[in-house]
């Protein structure tokens, strides 16, 4: 078996690892194989192995990646990728040192995500047809992806048994397959109810089907096919700036911190693991008052 080969199995344990211990998702576990496999690639071209790369070969490389117009955020994500798997190969036995331990990066700022003012989200949830079962639908969709902070593909993948309406709250499966309960709101719980009982039985020939949202074929509706419909209606609310799938995820957290809920509240609603990835919406909140303050205080 080659270096390379070599290297690639290695790298499949460490994945399976990530996997199965923290409970990885598809997404990072992609990104990982990615880096990983770019930098099996490079050493190849230098001499260099996976478990022996020298002190001097990620710094050259980072070196020659900024230089050819890589951002730092891109080499920041390549040198974590490649301290986890230096970290488990060290814990595991594979080797007695880690060779990043002394490679640094300037620290990178984090990117505010883009979110909405609460009258742009009023105005995006009054955008679809009421007069309609897919309007209907659309605005249900709305209310919950808000109403509930939930990943989109949180959203699509809900199912009926997934919904207490008398409870007023939500069994949601996220990353890693971990579950969460989430309150609905009244207006989420109003909208689902109104769905429920006069749109879902006209969009899906299969009443017995699992799907809360149906789209062709009477399964879960896609990704793609809500983001197609978010944007449709985002045109019909004349919001003009750029909108992303997690917008509304964002606005959540954003208007709960910005009206004094715990940090520690918002994280458990979002689903996140670590603290530290919920405070991004601290920042916001903070730009926001700083905007506000430039625009409106006569010393801003």
């Amino acid at each position: 078996m080659s270096h390379a080969d070599e290297s690639h199995v290695l790298i499949d344990t460490f994945l399976d690892a990530l996997w199965l211990e923290r409970g990885a998702s598809d997404h990072t576990l992609t990104a990982y194989r990615h880096d990983l496999a770019a930098w099996v690639e490079r050493l190849g071209e230098t001499g260099g192995s996976l478990l022996a790369p020298g002190d001097a070969a990620l710094p050259a490389w980072l070196d020659e990646r900024r230089a050819a117009g890589y951002r730092l955020r891109s080499n920041a994500r390549l040198l974590s990728s490649l301290r986890s798997f230096y970290r488990w190969a060290l814990s595991e036995s594979r080797t007695d040192r880690d060779p990043l331990a002394d490679v640094r990066l300037p620290r990178v700022r984090p990117n505010l995500p883009d979110t909405l003012e609460e009258a742009e989200v009023e105005r995006l949830l009054a955008a679809p047809d009421l007069s309609t079962d897919l309007g209907l639908r659309d605005r249900a969709m709305l209310e919950v992806l808000y109403g509930c902070g939930l990943r989109v593909s949180e959203l699509v993948g809900l199912t009926v048994d997934a919904v207490n309406l008398r409870q007023g709250v939500l069994r949601v499966r996220g990353k890693g397959d971990k579950d969460r309960l989430v309150p609905l709101g009244e207006e989420a719980v109003h909208w689902v109810s109104r769905y429920l009982r006069t749109a879902r039985g006209a969009l899906i020939a299969d009443i017995t089907r699992p799907a809360l949202f149906p789209g062709r074929g009477d399964n879960c509706m896609t990704r793609q096919a809500f983001w197609h419909r978010i944007k449709a209606h985002a045109r019909t609310a004349g919001i003009t700036r750029p909108l992303s799938p997690h917008t509304l995820r964002h606005a959540f957290a954003t208007h709960l911190l910005n009206h004094g809920a715990n940090l520690r509240v918002v994280q458990l609603l979002l689903g996140h693991s670590d603290l530290s990835t919920t405070q991004i919406y601290t920042h916001v909140a903070q730009a926001r008052l700083e905007a506000l303050h430039a625009d409106h205080h006569p010393r801003g």
